[in-house]
């Protein structure tokens, strides 16, 4: 189903009024994305920080890829300075 909405002024810029279902349909509600995709304006959730990164440690963990890759190394201020 299609909604017809019209273009209002806002300042110096132009808004749109999004009606209550669709922003239902679609969970969006505070910061947005705002983009033009395709000659079309894409509006979307703006992504969690950090958002996946516990699924994908845990499958670098399951396949072994979990590892430092830089050889650990001590400088001076490791020896003298740190106190555990």
């Amino acid at each position: 189903m299609g909604y017809r909405t019209r273009l209002v002024n806002i300042g110096n810029s132009k808004g749109i009024r999004i009606p209550r279902p669709l922003l239902k349909q679609v969970n969006l509600e505070g910061d947005v994305e705002i983009r033009v995709e395709d000659n079309q304006i894409i509006v979307r959730r703006v992504a969690e920080m950090r958002q996946g990164w516990e699924a994908a440690f845990q499958r670098m963990a399951e396949v072994g890829d979990d590892h430092m890759l830089d050889q650990e190394t001590s400088t001076d201020w490791d020896q003298a300075e740190w106190q555990w």
